[in-house]
């Protein structure tokens, strides 16, 4: 991307960044310190994102922005989770059991928020706030928990994973069920062979061109 066009493009999705550090206001950190953070991760987005993969720049962003965010509470070992955001967090997860139970799949990030009448960057948001290694320590008086903040590792799991399942939506039904019951249902290729009437060796050179496709698709 041509520097005034990358430039450009960050200042229009600064709002990203503005709405991100409202949620951490009142937290012990100076609002332009929390700017400043946010920025650092709008850039890294706006470097790393791919279009191809077909997802809103915001659903990709939210998460490298609270991540920076995140970084300057480490001295305190611990953020607060909001109980909204909690709330929004198991409601995610309901809803992801009960479209794929329905369509037999994952479902993307826009199909979770259009069940859940919110902005897809909110479930960016919950899904990166489900994701941290937990580590409850005392209530406070208005029985909000602690968790210990989530490493670069899993912001990035978080990303890669909404990457994943748009990726997959977007395969043919078929293909989708065989990557599925080979990878997420744990089934070899003869019993994924007879679920789908397939032979071994045709599920065996169909997936290795799946799996060619998803890179592609990731890469």
């Amino acid at each position: 991307m041509p520097e005034l066009d990358r430039a450009a493009f960050i200042a229009d999705n600064l709002r990203l960044v503005h709405t991100c550090c409202h949620r951490f206001t009142g937290r012990g950190v100076e609002y332009d310190d929390l700017f400043q953070a946010g920025c650092v991760g709008l850039v890294k987005a706006a470097d790393r994102f791919d279009p191809a993969r077909g997802f809103r720049f915001s659903t990709y962003a939210v998460p490298v922005i609270l991540g920076e965010i995140k970084r300057l509470f480490r001295d305190d070992g611990a953020l607060k989770v909001s109980r909204s955001l909690k709330t929004l967090a198991m409601r995610v997860r309901a809803a992801q059991t009960a479209l794929e139970q329905q369509t037999g799949r994952a479902p993307t990030v826009g199909e979770l928020a259009e069940a859940l009448d919110v902005e897809p960057e909110e479930i960016a948001e919950a899904l990166c706030a489900a994701r941290p290694t937990v580590s409850l320590t005392a209530e406070s008086e208005d029985g909000e928990r602690q968790i210990d903040l989530a490493d670069d590792e899993a912001q990035e799991s978080v990303q890669e994973r909404l990457a994943l399942r748009d990726a997959l939506a977007r395969l043919p039904e078929n293909d989708r069920r065989l990557i599925e019951k080979r990878y997420f249902g744990a089934k070899t290729q003869c019993q994924t062979a007879r679920e789908l009437g397939m032979t071994q060796v045709q599920v065996s050179r169909r997936e290795k061109k799946i799996l060619v496709e998803l890179r592609g698709l990731l890469s």
